[in-house]
């Protein structure tokens, strides 16, 4: 494993990642072999990216009910992450649409604050994009740019109400520490709006599974929009403003867009044009957790179909397998819930009393009624791949 002098080094007040570094191992992630590689606080994680810093969390870890923290994607656009102290970290909450513009400290929102837990899924925008079929540019992630954890700290509209919202407010920027190597590069700022901010599941999270957040994801504090791809959740938040007229920066106006019309899903519509909009809200999704193809079964053995299913917030209804292409579904075992943000698990028994290949496919379906589709909407940026799942073992 690399010692912490070899990954890092200190420039700009922050970690400025140089370099590459060699191959630590293999995933279980499909079969193919990957370099793992653990950033300082972290288990070997899937390399997708060196600088900026972009780890994928291999599939063995992704079994758990909630995803540990050393073992947690980790996903950046900027390569100067500087290393803040808790004690003088400050959150400054302003901007045109703010009444009384607020200074706090982590004990202000501490004491201050009603404390609230969520469980959630934090899922890249671009998780799967290197499964796309034609490529889609980007980093290519396979199915572990993601993860799910209980994230505790205050309700942003706590705050923004104690900052005062005047009339006319439309959207509420946020800002992270995070910064670029080069001053052309777009400092990375996101929005929300209104409506959407003053959800009483969005937090300003400072805990990660009954933990002080880790650096790597976001510490000491960060946004949390539960059921929103991971592009709106800014880490190591500094500014959070309010604004009276649509935000124009680049990750809005140029970033993270998908075709107008071609998704489900709520609409951002003071970002939106008659081409694109802003990607939102996660679409309802599996993962096979337990088994990748090519796998052997042994006839006549006990074995399960195991993974995960998730969508946007309204919950798992069903999570069904077909062992006969797609003609019959049956409906699996569903694991426990942990809250309609969260992904949950679930199990099937597979039939291994005849040798040969077994071709075996997974799809979820919300309670909304939304279900995975068959196939795959194309887009340029390689979003949104929540097509069923499939896998094909050999019983031997």
């Amino acid at each position: 494993m690399a010692t912490r002098r070899e990954l890092l080094r200190v420039a700009a007040g922050g970690w400025l990642l140089t370099g590459a570094l060699p191959a630590a191992g293999a995933a279980a992630t499909g079969g193919a072999p990957e370099d793992l590689e653990a950033l300082p606080g972290k288990k070997p994680l899937i390399r997708r990216a060196w600088r900026p810093p972009n780890f994928e969390t291999p599939l063995e870890s992704l079994v758990p009910e909630f995803t540990r923290n050393e073992e947690f994607f980790v996903r950046y656009h900027l390569a100067v992450i500087p290393e803040i102290d808790a004690d003088t970290w400050r959150l400054q909450v302003g901007g045109a649409g703010a009444q009384r513009p607020l200074t706090l400290t982590l004990r202000d929102l501490r004491r201050d604050y009603k404390r609230v837990k969520v469980a959630a899924v934090n899922q890249c925008s671009g998780n799967r994009r290197g499964l796309f079929k034609p490529r889609a540019a980007g980093v290519q992630w396979g199915n572990g740019a993601m993860g799910n954890a209980e994230w505790g700290g205050v309700r942003l509209r706590d705050v923004l109400n104690r900052a005062g919202i005047a009339a006319g407010a439309v959207e509420v920027v946020f800002n992270g520490a995070d910064m670029p190597v080069l001053a052309a590069t777009p400092d990375f700022l996101k929005s929300l709006p209104i409506e959407r901010a003053l959800d009483e599941n969005v937090l300003i999270a400072t805990e990660m599974n009954g933990h002080p957040l880790p650096h790597w994801n976001g510490a000491p504090a960060r946004l949390v929009v539960p059921g929103w791809t991971g592009t709106y959740w800014v880490k190591h938040l500094t500014e959070i403003r309010i604004e009276t007229t649509p935000f124009e920066g680049f990750w809005m106006k140029s970033a993270y867009r998908i075709p107008t019309g071609k998704f489900p899903g709520y609409r951002f519509r003071t970002q939106e044009t008659a081409e694109t909009t802003p990607i939102t809200e996660i679409l309802v999704n599996s993962l096979i957790t337990s088994h990748v193809s090519g796998a052997q079964l042994k006839r006549g053995a006990h074995v399960e179909l195991a993974g995960k299913a998730w969508d946007g917030g309204a919950g798992i209804a069903a999570v069904e397998i077909s062992a006969d292409g797609r003609r019959s579904w049956q409906t699996a075992v569903l694991g426990r819930d942990l809250g309609r943000f969260a992904w949950r698990e679930f199990r099937y028994r597979i039939d291994t009393s005849t040798s040969g290949a077994l071709d075996l496919s997974v799809r979820a379906r919300s309670r909304d009624g939304a279900t995975q589709p068959e196939t795959l909407t194309v887009n340029p940026s390689g979003y949104h791949d929540n097509i069923v799942q499939a896998v094909r073992l050999e019983v031997t």
